[in-house]
């Protein structure tokens, strides 16, 4: 793969997003123009009730690299993005939340991070732009989980990433929620897979509100977290589908070799 003009799938969950996901989707794929002839923007709708739908169909009608897909029941944040890594067909995943907190033009600075020695390049936000109950929530939930669950990252809670494709052939995603992220990354981590960091710049939410900092859902986290710890850290099963997964993708590979040389 050439990483001067590489293939690149940018892809964005939605969930009541209508006043942001246009422009979200518009840079994108303006910036993607800029970096390579082979590119497409993705939207993954998650059971909106504004105008978000009506905004991606008119999109749809003037972009040709630009296509979403629609779910009228909410899929939760980690079903939505369980749906757009599956749907991306590019070399390289790029991807962020369509609430225009991040730039999509900053995929700009993720690219020169992403070496042959590379994986994924996580972001890491500058300066939060948050109300400060949302700061202070944030910090203590970055400190738990990154003691929880070994994450060298500085800022695992970044939803601003990009990503080799072929790393979703040696780890599975299973979680339907917000707690998608910690379970990728420490995955992710623990294939040994490598990462990069970048710093890119967080922005006031201009549009909605967030569906994150309620105390219903951050009590439901708080189980989810309690789960996931089980999980990943007690039982650690992923050691051994991803130890799997890698001698299956060997013999697949050794496969195709072999009648490659046939022929």
């Amino acid at each position: 793969m050439k990483t001067d003009r590489p293939s690149i799938s940018a892809f964005f969950p939605a969930f009541n997003d209508g006043g942001t996901i246009a422009s979200m989707v518009i840079m994108a794929l303006q910036t993607l123009e800029e970096l390579t002839d082979d590119y497409e923007v993705i939207v993954v709708e998650n059971g909106s009730s504004d105008y978000t739908v009506a905004v991606l169909e008119n999109l749809a009608r003037h972009y040709k690299h630009f296509r979403f897909i629609s779910h009228r029941k909410p899929l939760g944040y980690g079903g939505a993005l369980r749906i757009g890594f599956a749907e991306c067909r590019k070399d390289l995943i790029f991807y962020t939340d369509g609430d225009a907190q991040y730039d999509p033009r900053e995929v700009r600075q993720l690219l020169p991070a992403l070496g042959d020695n590379i994986d994924i390049v996580n972001g890491w936000k500058i300066d939060r732009n948050d109300p400060i109950h949302r700061i202070v929530i944030g910090r203590m939930y970055h400190h738990i989980v990154k003691t929880l669950f070994n994450f060298k990252l500085r800022d695992v809670d970044c939803d601003f990433r990009l990503i080799r494709r072929d790393v979703f052939d040696t780890i599975d995603l299973e979680s339907d929620s917000g707690t998608i992220c910690l379970e990728m990354v420490k995955k992710l981590q623990d294939a040994h897979f490598r990462f990069a960091e970048v710093p890119v710049h967080h922005f006031h939410r201009a549009y909605g509100k967030s569906q994150f900092f309620n105390f219903p859902r951050l009590w439901r986290t708080g189980i989810q977290l309690t789960q996931l710890w089980w999980k990943l850290m007690v039982k650690r099963d992923h050691l051994r589908q991803i130890a799997a997964r890698r001698q299956a993708n060997a013999r697949r590979v050794e496969l195709q070799t072999v009648s490659v040389n046939d022929e």
